[in-house]
């Protein structure tokens, strides 16, 4: 690790970047690469999550990872089809910022089957560290560290140090996301189901011209490979679900680069012979009420400011909303005018309108399509 002053310094840096309001894009980058001098690897991985499911939503790769995703599949199936504690759901429930995979396995990397399978084998990576992104109890994605064969492992001090930044990096991803939440979706020009088949090795075997052109919409928010990792890590987490080990329901909202949010749905099949532990995999585009806890976390709001936005969103005056929620109209008002504030809107129609409409608005007055919708205009 580097001096205690560089340290410090980074430390600095990831907070005022965390907070200036950039763009996922140029957040992670510019994060990433300010992380860099104070705990040097040779390469960084991360990934967004979606903070109800914890499902994978986007990936980034940076120095010796950039352009490398002929193995994100492999990546997704063991990170969401395994039970190893070193997992990005595993540490981000357990309560840990960050872990290191050398210190976790005593020096024992190969016990993780994550390294065994993957890091050692086709990236010659000897270890891993990892810091979960989490502000206010919500996981919103993760970062991973590696050193190769001749590089020191990650010590103690390094790991500790990540995990001081876990906050800094939640609170970027989270504001990234909001930023974006200022667009306004184009009309989609995608018709019909988008449903893919995925077979018991992992591979498409059935998929619709939607299924295609939904996913080439999710390409652009990140790398080109991160839409089939996404897919995988679905796939995988549904045949967990299936063998009982977990009672979260595969699914994963997205937000496209052109601002579309999508729900991804992955269902195990019943299936005989060769036709065994196939899944389905489902995309469209999200309903509002799909999409409202999401955007709302986003805006960072108090307990009782989520509260008050509930109602706002269900049209009650607030005469009501203080009887409801046993507090003065003046205070209602109060909570409002923090909601407007970090919504970044000057009314009640406004933050309806952010919150619910910023892609369905577009749209409004053509056909309704098989899915209740409305379709391309």
């Amino acid at each position: 690790m580097s001096s205690a002053l560089t340290a410090e310094r980074v430390r600095g840096d990831v907070e005022v970047l965390s907070r200036a309001g950039l763009d996922l894009e140029t957040f992670l980058s510019e994060a990433v690469a300010s992380v860099s001098r104070a705990v040097p690897s040779v390469a960084v991985c991360v990934g967004t999550h979606d903070p109800a499911t914890r499902m994978l939503t986007s990936s980034r790769k940076y120095g010796d990872l950039a352009g490398r995703n002929s193995h994100d599949g492999l990546f997704g199936e063991i990170e969401y089809d395994s039970q190893e504690a070193t997992t990005y759901p595993e540490i981000a429930g357990s309560g840990l910022r960050a872990v290191g995979v050398n210190l976790w396995f005593g020096g024992q990397v190969e016990r993780s089957e994550r390294m065994s399978r993957l890091m050692l084998p086709k990236f010659d990576y000897h270890d891993e560290a990892r810091v979960v992104f989490a502000e206010g109890g919500r996981f919103w994605g993760g970062m991973a560290l590696f050193r190769g064969s001749g590089d020191e492992p990650f010590g103690v001090d390094e790991i500790d140090y990540l995990g001081t930044l876990s906050e800094a990096f939640g609170r970027g991803v989270r504001s990234g996301l909001l930023t974006r939440l200022t667009e306004v979706a184009p009309p989609s020009s995608v018709g019909g189901p988008a449903v893919m088949v995925v077979d018991g090795s992992g591979e498409l075997v059935q998929s619709t011209p939607a299924a295609a052109a939904r996913l080439a919409e999710m390409s652009g928010a990140a790398d080109s490979a991160a839409p089939y990792a996404t897919i995988i890590a679905l796939v995988s987490a549904a045949r967990r679900f299936a063998r009982g080990e977990t009672d979260v329901v595969p699914h994963a909202r997205v937000r496209t680069a052109h601002g579309i949010w999508l729900v991804l749905h992955a269902s195990p099949l019943s299936g005989l012979g060769d036709r065994a532990g196939e899944v389905v995999v489902t995309i469209e585009e999200a309903r509002p009420p799909e999409i409202v806890s999401l955007v709302v976390a986003a805006f960072d709001l108090t307990p009782r400011e989520r509260d008050v936005t509930q109602l706002v969103l269900q049209g009650v005056d607030t005469k009501e909303i203080a009887s409801t929620l046993h507090m003065s109209a003046y205070t209602v008002q109060d909570h409002l005018k923090s909601v407007f504030d970090k919504a970044d809107v000057r009314s009640r129609r406004e933050l309806i309108a952010r919150v619910f409409f910023d892609q369905y608005v577009p749209r409004m007055g053509s056909e309704v399509g098989p899915s209740g919708f409305f379709g391309s205009a």
